[in-house]
């Protein structure tokens, strides 16, 4: 069965997460983690901002942790029931034009198996994909500059709002996005670190010296027919263009302003994670073909934690959902905060056909909604060579 996904966010997301049952807690420190090291490094960045204390703009570590939830555990989902489970067929003439349609896809094969081989036989196999997909929140900070230009700046008038109590706008369940916010009441006016205060830092073209080697005569002074070169005036050295002479060009951090307004940048992403499982089966096709089709949705669940599937008939599939759906909530919930989360299970339809072509036996997979073929022994693959 399918339950229907919550769908529409309230304008305070983020701050007491309404749809998602999250209460309005305190933003909680990071536990530590690997330091993915601060992007703009002024002398005293490490200034406390109360409530980002053990995360990058604090001088901690990688993402913040989300509050913790406070949400019903999810309940046992029946799957589907077994009169539904039944192995799509392809009838020959479909077999055959998918053959077809592979053949015509490689420049070197003849179509002469396609139009005379005689289909001797076409078997069925089942094979099950469990998919798991978690749907995710994370949130990391990280200090950002820009250069002062007499802008306000906020820092100190008011405690800053935490990582998790700032509003963001969501996409749809299931959808990739990112989100750059800056944090309110955190920016502050510094010397230009880079610079130190002076708005021109050495030129990198000439490492301040303000000249380099002549091009034309490569520092001789010279032409190669003895003449002096008139490009340098014989000093064998010209003018950094860069720095017209000077050794020192315009702060790049700063843009020559000398200071910088520099602030807690907030990073929302969503992502989708998603882990697979296939049934064996014995056809014989390899697992990897199956990676890129799609099959028969038999079941579908999806909120906010999804219990593992029960009842199906192939254990494996049951066995793979209850790892899978324990791995995610382990592995996600620590770092993140979970959305929603979606289980399917797909038949994916696999035919394997033996066909004869002068005089001998030859076989190809037919697999997929989409109808692909893996066809590795097919007999004419030179044209040139096939009349």
């Amino acid at each position: 069965m399918e339950r229907p996904i919550a769908s529409g966010y309230g304008a305070n997301y983020g701050a007491v997460g309404p749809v998602y049952g999250f209460p309005a807690v305190p933003a909680m420190a990071a536990p530590p983690m690997p330091n993915y090291g601060p992007s703009a490094p002024p002398p005293n960045m490490f200034d406390t901002v109360p409530g980002y204390e053990g995360t990058v703009a604090g001088g901690g570590g990688g993402y913040v942790p989300p509050p913790m939830p406070s949400v019903p555990m999810p309940v046992p989902e029946q799957g589907p029931n077994p009169p539904d489970w039944h192995i799509p067929s392809i009838t020959e003439e479909k077999a055959r034009e998918a053959l077809g349609t592979y053949v015509s896809s490689k420049c070197c094969y003849s179509s002469a198996p396609v139009k005379d081989g005689v289909i001797t036989n076409m078997q069925s196999f089942n094979t099950y994909r469990y998919r798991l997909e978690t749907f995710t929140e994370s949130r990391s900070t990280e200090w950002s500059q820009e250069p002062y230009a007499g802008q306000p700046v906020d820092a100190g008038v008011q405690p800053a709002p935490g990582p998790w109590q700032i509003a963001a706008q969501p996409p749809a369940f299931f959808q990739e996005h990112k989100q750059s916010i800056r944090v309110p009441y955190t920016s502050s006016v510094k010397n230009c670190h880079v610079c130190l205060g002076t708005g021109r830092s050495p030129c990198t073209t000439c490492a301040g010296v303000g000249n380099k080697v002549c091009w034309v005569c490569n520092g001789s002074g010279n032409r190669p027919t003895e003449e002096r070169c008139t490009h340098c005036n014989g000093r064998g050295r010209e003018n950094c263009s860069p720095c017209s002479g000077s050794g020192k060009c315009q702060c790049e951090a700063c843009h020559g302003k000398r200071q910088l307004n520099v602030f807690i940048n907030l990073n929302v992403k969503w992502s989708i994670e998603k882990d697979d499982h296939l049934a064996q089966d014995s056809s014989g096709l390899r697992v990897e073909k199956l990676e890129k089709v799609s099959g028969k949705e038999l079941f579908k669940d999806a909120q906010y934690m999804v219990y593992p599937v029960m009842g199906f008939p192939d254990p494996s599939v049951g066995q793979a959902a209850e790892r899978l759906v324990r791995e995610h909530q382990a592995k996600y919930a620590q770092t993140s905060r979970i959305l929603q989360q979606r289980q399917t299970i797909e038949l994916i339809p696999i035919t394997k056909v033996s066909y004869m072509w002068k005089g001998k036996s030859h076989m190809y997979y037919v697999y997929g909604n989409e109808c692909e073929v893996n066809a590795e022994d097919y007999p004419a693959t030179c044209c040139c060579s096939v009349m």
